[in-house]
């Protein structure tokens, strides 16, 4: 991924059902846990929380996993 995601920037993303999408909700630069789940993010390794638009869940991704399918909305 060569641009910075934004909060707000739409992306897709492969999963092993097929491609999906979403909305970036924040870049995360600190550990956290999401749902039990921990995510290892620190500034050198950030990922992005991203909301799936079919379910509407929420989940931590790596930057190269996703790929922008359009600009934020800010």
């Amino acid at each position: 991924m060569a641009d910075e995601l934004k909060t707000g920037d739409q992306v897709e993303w492969e999963t092993p059902q097929g491609k999906t999408s979403g909305t970036v909700k924040k870049k995360l630069t600190a550990p956290i846990d999401i749902k039990g789940h921990h995510v290892a993010a620190s500034k050198d390794n950030s990922e992005y929380l991203v909301e799936s638009e079919k379910s509407g869940k929420e989940a931590a991704h790596k930057p190269e996993s996703l790929k922008k399918t359009q600009p934020g909305k800010k």
